[in-house]
């Protein structure tokens, strides 16, 4: 019995500090429970408003009573109805100090004051007019050389640029990559070809330190004087192991873009009549002794076509690696991060015919790297005597990952311009507060 009554004076003594408490407790009002976040809705609103670019319109033609209307409209509508607004435009200058200069040149509010509890955000608005450029160092301007060979051969067809032809991917290439080399030369024939082979600058450019890019795939165009007679595979492999002595010779870098290097040489008019098993006319088999002989060359062997093929036929997907993305992020040029490869040089070659890696451009695969830069170095040298990037890839060619891969390897800077000419931005302001807030 005794404890019954201790519990029911326990139970009276805690409702009774309980109602007690609330009496004397002041809570905050709804709205300080839950408050609307008038900055952060300040600031979507803005974004809303330009999502289409129309408040970046009107802040640049603040007479058009019509668009102004509209905008006012779509503002009100935005915004719940407990909340008001005021909303103005500021010129962005710069006075004669030096300072930034802000210039009212519009406003609009459904309300003449917003009390002392508002909150705003701040929007930078665009002229449409305005345009941003970006100057790309050239290639070879600081050190010398600095042409780009793109062959465009119109009598020389290409093999495994399937769904492209040579003159189309010559095209893309001079779009890509002209921006960043001193001079960029379109080889249009085979006749121009071996001019240069001969040492002789086409326009008056410089032939030493030079890019030359074979837009024809797995075959490279040759010009009549090279071709032989009677025909065997080795008699062209003999012309790959010259440009690879040209190579060395004036330190160029020989871009090979899908395929197998070197696998056939093409020339309309002195192959007329033959194919290469494909229904491809103008067209002779080199097949894999072309890369040897070419490495030879570079290398300064003695010139000989014995030893297996360097290229690998299993079918491996491969990957940029990271450099490679940095360098897509850098230039803006976007391929895919996956290929597939059946023709990636073996990694063996380096120690061969003294090359070593200038730039990776796919992470290597069990042995054989599916696109590469090589650097051939002499023996006791550290001088770097001609270059191959060969991409390994299947088929298709992609112009963006040879673009990625010259440019990854060379890295020319881009000076981008800034954004600091006058009227060419306008600051808005959104303030907004409660109905009835103090």
């Amino acid at each position: 019995m005794m404890r019954t009554i201790e519990v029911l004076i326990v139970i009276i003594i805690i409702t009774g500090a309980f109602i007690g408490a609330s009496f004397f407790a002041v809570l905050p009002w709804p709205r300080q429970v839950s408050p609307v976040n008038l900055r952060r809705l300040s600031f979507t609103t803005l974004q809303m408003l330009d999502s289409d670019y129309d408040l970046s319109v009107a802040t640049f033609d603040i007479d058009n009573a019509t668009l102004w209307n509209e905008l006012q409209t779509a503002l009100s509508a935005s915004l719940p109805p407990n909340v008001v607004y005021n909303l103005t435009v500021y010129e962005v200058g710069t006075s004669a100090s030096g300072s930034e200069l802000y210039t009212p040149q519009k406003t609009i509010s459904n309300t003449e004051s917003l009390g002392s509890t508002s909150d705003a955000s701040s929007y930078l608005a665009a002229s449409s007019n305005v345009t941003f450029n970006v100057i790309p160092e050239k290639i070879g301007e600081h050190s010398g050389g600095g042409t780009l060979y793109i062959l465009n051969c119109s009598d020389a067809p290409g093999w495994w640029i399937t769904g492209y032809t040579a003159q189309s991917l010559a095209a893309d290439l001079y779009t890509l990559l002209s921006p960043y080399f001193v001079d960029t030369v379109m080889v249009q024939n085979t006749a121009e070809l071996g001019t240069i082979l001969g040492g002789t600058p086409l326009h008056g450019e410089t032939l030493e330190n030079a890019v030359i890019i074979n837009t024809c795939g797995e075959a490279v165009p040759i010009p009549t004087a090279y071709c032989t007679t009677p025909y065997s595979e080795n008699s062209y492999a003999r012309y790959s192991y010259f440009l690879g002595q040209k190579t060395n010779q004036y330190n160029w870098t020989w871009a090979s873009i899908v395929g197998y290097p070197f696998y056939y040489v093409s020339n309309t008019a002195a192959f007329s009549g033959t194919q290469n098993s494909w229904g491809i006319y103008g067209m002779r088999l080199t097949g894999g002794i072309g890369s040897i002989a070419f490495l030879r060359g570079l290398d300064n062997q003695d010139y000989s076509t014995s030893g297996s093929a360097v290229t690998d036929s299993a079918d491996r997907q491969a990957t940029l690696t990271a450099d490679a993305i940095e360098a897509c992020n850098y230039y803006g040029i976007y391929p895919s991060t996956y290929h597939t490869s059946t023709r990636a040089l073996a990694d063996s070659i380096r120690s061969t015919y003294h090359l070593t890696v200038g730039m990776h451009i796919f992470n290597p695969l069990g042995g054989y790297n599916p696109g590469t830069i090589y650097n051939h170095v002499s023996s006791g040298s550290s001088t770097i005597t001609g270059s191959l990037l060969a991409l390994g890839l299947t088929r298709t060619p992609d112009i963006r990952l040879t673009g990625i891969g010259l440019l990854s390897y060379y890295h020319p800077r881009l000076y981008r311009s800034e954004y600091t000419t006058y009227g060419t931005s306008r600051l808005v302001i959104l303030q907004l507060a409660l109905v009835g807030a103090v």
